[in-house]
């Protein structure tokens, strides 16, 4: 029984620094585990199995000793032999959980705000009311669309410290978006944008994924962090036109007897 205890601990943890941020949870990429991990193909995806648990409770900021607790907590759960009350604590999960959350997403919000303060200062950066931080990259030649149009773009989204999230360019297509069901910075931003034009928008978070972030389903991709601001390199492709609405159906025309045919008579 230690045995599959320690095996356990070391997939959650093994490789991941404690009290590391739920931006870069580990500081390494889970497809390249540290020397001396099993790499037959169920037991890597136990390994990512392992690597997204702890992405799932990065948010709770947890120190090095915390880190302790929570592998004494693992091993006593594998023995069967929980170390203290589970009734008394198990509902303490959910307040610990919330209020980590949101100590996390407020220091993200403080880092945030000093980037911002920065890029705001940049040569031809413009600064709206909400607190986005427009750059212009390259001028367009085209029409801005309208918060009600659909755009075509190519984009590329990252956290203030590189980490990337998404990207169009990895897709075989350009991405095509409704500006009316995007986060508020997408809605604003790419309007300040023309047909042929790229910007770069740095959103703060209010106007993001405020202070929830976006959890990532796929270990390959990163989460955003609550309170987190983020940076999108947009490309406006083109507006993309609304299908016109079909016309009403014009009345059919009373059908006419055939000609008579040859040698018939009227």
């Amino acid at each position: 029984m230690l045995m599959r205890s320690t095996l356990l601990i070391g997939l959650l943890l093994g490789g991941i620094a404690p009290g590391v941020s739920a931006q870069d949870p580990g500081g390494q990429k889970a497809q390249t585990p540290p020397t001396g991990l099993p790499t037959a193909d169920d037991e890597m995806a136990i390994y990512a199995l392992g690597f997204s648990i702890w992405r799932s409770i990065a948010p709770l900021d947890l120190s090095p000793a915390e880190v302790e607790i929570l592998k004494r907590g693992i091993s006593d759960a594998v023995e069967g032999k929980p170390g203290i009350p589970l009734k008394e604590s198990a509902p303490k999960v959910d307040a610990l959980r919330r209020a980590r959350a949101q100590r996390a997403a407020d220091k993200e919000k403080a880092r945030a705000a000093d980037y911002l303060e920065k890029a705001e200062k940049e040569p031809g950066a413009i600064k709206t009311s909400s607190g986005l931080v427009v750059c212009e990259l390259r001028p367009g030649t085209g029409h801005s669309p309208q918060a009600s149009d659909t755009v075509k773009v190519h984009y590329r989204g990252t956290l203030i410290d590189g980490t990337e999230f998404d990207s169009s360019l990895k897709r075989p297509q350009p991405a095509q978006f409704s500006l009316k069901n995007v986060i508020a910075c997408w809605t604003e931003g790419v309007q300040r944008i023309k047909v042929g034009g790229k910007a770069r928008l740095l959103c703060p978070s209010s106007i993001a994924y405020g202070d929830r972030g976006q959890p990532s389903r796929d270990p390959r991709r990163a989460s955003i962090p609550g309170g987190a601001a983020l940076i999108f390199e947009v490309e406006l492709i083109d507006i993309v036109k609304a299908a016109p609405s079909p016309s009403p159906a014009a009345p059919k025309p009373s059908p006419t007897p055939p000609p008579p045919g040859p040698g018939s008579s009227r």
